[in-house]
């Protein structure tokens, strides 16, 4: 078997509140994003783009998001707010991976964002080759538009999801995975 399937077969995200210092040196992370950017592409729109949370920044937008949640639910819980707050601090890096959709082009848009999807799993598939762990997140912030107006994001963009990279600080154990004959069939005219 060669050693990009066998990868493919072994790979699992590691949870973020897993994933601690060292974190990937700036040459690996700047090789990881230009492989993990080589996905298909329909148009060539690269209907895609990323954002960098380290530092103080994560915490910020930590704090921001905290805020965020409390203004729109005040009965939230002290434990609750607290979860919003540390969220992203965990990581020592946290990437958000942005669709750019293009309306006026003939590709359709799931196509756009799918491309996009990729370029989050080829984060987890490049981190997971390197040795790093990584865990792809979505969550109510990622399809906010309060919060993707803190990102800066245009109204023709969305999060796709918030990549958390570092070290695994324990072995985690792969979860239970779905039988592929249970899964695949085969059409017949």
């Amino acid at each position: 078997m060669s050693a990009a399937l066998a990868l493919l077969q072994q790979r699992h995200s590691v949870p973020s509140r897993q994933l601690g210092e060292p974190a990937p040196d700036e040459a690996t992370v700047q090789a990881l994003l230009e492989a993990a950017i080589r996905v298909p592409d329909h148009g060539k729109l690269v209907p895609f783009r990323l954002i960098r949370l380290d530092g103080e920044a994560k915490l910020r937008f930590g704090e921001q998001l905290a805020e965020l949640a409390i203004r729109n639910s005040p009965e939230l819980s002290e434990a609750k707010q607290e979860k919003e707050r540390l969220r992203y601090t965990f990581a020592p890096l946290v990437l958000v991976v942005v669709a750019r959709i293009d309306d006026a082009s003939k590709v359709p848009a799931i196509e756009q964002t799918l491309c996009a999807g990729n370029v989050a799993y080829n984060i987890l598939l490049g981190a997971y080759a390197l040795g790093l762990g990584a865990q792809w997140l979505t969550g109510w912030a990622a399809y906010d538009r309060e919060v993707a107006s803190m990102l800066g994001l245009a109204a023709h963009e969305h999060v796709i999801g918030f990549v958390h990279l570092g070290t695994p600080q324990m072995d985690v154990p792969d979860r239970d995975r779905p039988a592929l004959a249970d899964l695949l069939s085969t059409w017949a005219p």
